[in-house]
């Protein structure tokens, strides 16, 4: 009987690990920081909204810091789609950075990411579109930017995005036409 003890023993153990659930895999921890103060909260397991990617590039203080929130550069324009207007749709004016450029090709992509850092959007600026698909926003500072909005096809119900990279001087006014 003691020769069967050793089998009996391996086989508990072997059945123990096969109903072990196994280790969940670990969750990415997303630092929140309050807009306007210097506390930081504790770290929080976020997950991305339902439909939305995850990002992959981190919020690059140093190369926000770089940039201007504000200037005199005018920005205007038409959103269309199939010569259809784009009423009462947003707008964004959004500088180019690495954090905005991987939204940017997931929106071209058919994907939309998960919401901004709040951060990044003291440096994008929006506005509606009017009742003609007509836009305007005024207070832009110099740089290269992505122009964005978007309008809901109605022969397929869906939204579609259009993006246009401009680049503005300094005091200058661009017409932008997001159309397709």
């Amino acid at each position: 009987m003691q020769r069967w003890i050793p089998v009996l023993l391996t086989a508990v153990a072997l059945t123990g690990c096969e109903i072990m659930p196994p280790a969940p895999a670990p969750t990415e921890r997303i630092e929140v920081i309050d807009r306007g103060t210097e506390r930081e909260r504790e770290p929080e397991a976020e997950l991305p909204a339902p439909g939305r990617v995850a990002r992959q590039v981190a919020f690059p203080e140093a190369e926000y810091a770089a940039l201007q929130r504000t200037g005199s550069g005018v920005i205007s324009g038409r959103l269309s789609l199939n010569g259809t207007p784009g009423s009462g749709e947003t707008v964004s004016v959004a500088p180019v950075t690495t954090y905005s450029a991987e939204a940017a090709e997931q929106a071209l992509a058919g994907r939309a990411v998960e919401p901004a850092d709040p951060r990044a959007r003291e440096y994008t600026h929006t506005t509606r579109t009017d009742g003609q698909g007509h836009f305007s926003l005024n207070g832009i500072p110099a740089g290269e930017f992505y122009v964005s909005g978007s309008v809901v096809d109605p022969a397929s119900g869906q939204r579609r995005v259009i993006i246009r990279q401009v680049s503005l001087g300094n005091g200058q006014r661009l017409e932008v036409n997001l159309s397709r």
